[in-house]
């Protein structure tokens, strides 16, 4: 399959409000163009203020009338299994969709993107109807019963990244404790998240309880965090993003925010490590996986001294596996950046580590295996240091600086030296190294002689500017619900 002979399918740009496709209230629209090769995909309805508020409404009478959170768990959990089996259904389409509109190589966009947001689905489908309720350890004068209730209408804002998987981790939680949902896709990759509505609605989510509303951020985006009748926020995005989320949610009606943002995050290869190919395989795999663009991705790597030239030696004789390519063709591990905005970021970030000092080692340029698309080489650069702006600032691209350290306390101090905490690595055959080190980071995940192996079961977030709140397993329930307690007197105990 090239770009050239692939049909690209005629996607439907509108807006889904209230269980119609509907056009912006004011008419206007944007190019939805494909990273690939630069042709337009569709023209995408540009949501607005109006649009939102008309969204909101729909999932405010849908909630009210409890025609979605009056039913049963299982009653829930059936439809979103069914949702989940329509995503498998229509992998082909959905893994093209994200291709076409983000850039990423369509293995991993059927084979990750798809497969992983139909099991998140899923997974909290069949868990809906598990969770129970408490009963409070009273005196036998009364009867305490803690419920968990629904939060009300709830607006998800995604990025551009990971469309499909993004909107379920938000949206699969939330719907399944029975709130209603409205969802503003990257303008960047909205189209796979108008279809997952489309597919809502055919596996029977009521119209008017899963709607979405492509448009900007400063525009529907903004519209929604201040909405006074939105009742929780739920946003991934940029650190810089997300405190304007909280600023606007505070704003309005001082809504609940939960905000999953930036990473810079720290791997950490101790020379006793247990397998250096293998953590020199996940090092570079994990920082150009998805061209770079994931938050989690480890691009400050910690190499000990007395290993670094080995380390490197190895990591470089990698770097041709990864060339970008045709996205579309079945062999591509490396695609395009999702725009030519982004592009220009991370060149410019390229650009202003060789200013600082940084030593370039491979990659750095701009290329087009694909005419009209965008794209760029893996790069490394060595000899960095945690004052230089590409170990401290996010890039969103497939940039790796090598830091090396000394010693495990100096490897920890510099790790814990970013004002992000998302996620961490650390390699050593040593055990007791191994606990010592993961607890002193401060990280939500760290991951030891491994990068990124993950299941939907444990939870997704960060320390300090990564983020407010835990995405996956089953303490992202508590984002979508509000605990009541009954307190019922008993005035005759036995």
């Amino acid at each position: 399959m090239t770009a050239e002979t692939t049909v690209v399918p005629r996607f439907d740009g509108r807006a889904l409000i209230d269980g119609r496709r509907v056009d912006a209230a004011d008419g206007q629209t944007f190019d939805c163009v494909s990273p690939v090769d630069g042709r337009v995909l569709a023209t995408v309805a540009r949501g607005g203020a109006a649009d939102i508020d008309a969204a909101v409404a729909a999932a405010r009478r849908a909630f009210e009338d409890r025609r979605w959170a009056g039913l049963a768990p299982a009653a829930r959990k059936r439809v979103l299994i069914r949702l989940a089996e329509l995503l498998l259904a229509h992998a082909d389409e959905l893994a093209l969709t994200e291709t076409l509109d983000m850039g990423k190589p369509i293995r991993y966009a059927k084979g990750v993107d798809v497969h992983s947001a139909a099991n998140c689905i899923r997974w909290y489908g069949e868990a809906i109807d598990k969770v129970y309720d408490e009963i409070a350890p009273t005196p036998a004068t009364a009867l305490a019963l803690v419920t968990r209730e629904p939060v009300g209408v709830v607006g998800v804002i995604v990025p551009w990244n990971y469309p499909l998987l993004m909107a379920a981790w938000k949206i699969a939680p939330a719907l399944a404790v029975g709130n209603s949902v409205v969802l503003k896709p990257s303008e960047k990759s909205p189209l796979s998240a108008l279809r997952l509505a489309e597919l809502a609605l055919e596996a029977g989510i009521p119209p008017g309880v899963f709607n979405v509303v492509p448009g900007y951020g400063p525009e529907a985006g903004s519209a929604l965090a201040l909405h006074m009748d939105v009742d929780c926020i739920a946003f991934t995005g940029s650190t810089r993003v997300g405190k304007q989320i909280h600023v606007m949610a505070g704003q309005s009606n001082l809504k609940r925010a939960w905000t999953e943002l930036g990473g810079k995050s720290p791997n950490i290869v101790f020379a006793d490590c247990p397998d250096l190919d293998r953590a020199v395989q996940a090092a570079v795999g994990s920082v150009f996986f998805n061209q770079g663009e994931s938050c989690n991705a480890p691009s400050r790597l910690f190499v000990e001294a007395s290993i670094h030239d080995a380390f490197v030696e190895k990591a470089l004789a990698l770097v041709p596996k990864y060339q970008p390519a045709n996205p579309l063709e079945k062999d591509t591990v490396m695609g395009a950046i999702v725009d030519r905005i982004q592009l220009g970021t991370v060149m410019r970030y390229i650009e202003q580590g060789q200013a600082e000092g940084a030593r370039l080692l491979a990659g750095g340029q701009a290329v087009e295996p694909v005419p009209g698309g965008c794209y760029v080489q893996p790069t490394i650069f060595d000899g960095v240091h945690n004052g230089m702006t590409i170990a401290r600032e996010e890039i969103f691209g497939p940039v790796l600086s090598v830091i090396t350290f000394t010693d495990a306390a100096d490897a920890v101090r510099q790790a814990n030296d970013s004002i992000y905490g998302l996620q961490a690595a650390v390699w050593t055959r040593d055990l007791n190294k191994a606990h010592a080190v993961a607890r002193a980071l401060r990280a939500g995940t760290v991951h030891v002689n491994q990068y990124d192996e993950d299941d939907i079961t444990v939870p997704f977030g960060g320390y300090k500017q990564s983020g407010i709140g835990r995405d996956k397993s089953l303490h992202a329930l508590d984002k979508y619900t509000e605990l009541k307690t009954t307190w019922i007197r008993i005035d005759s105990p036995l």
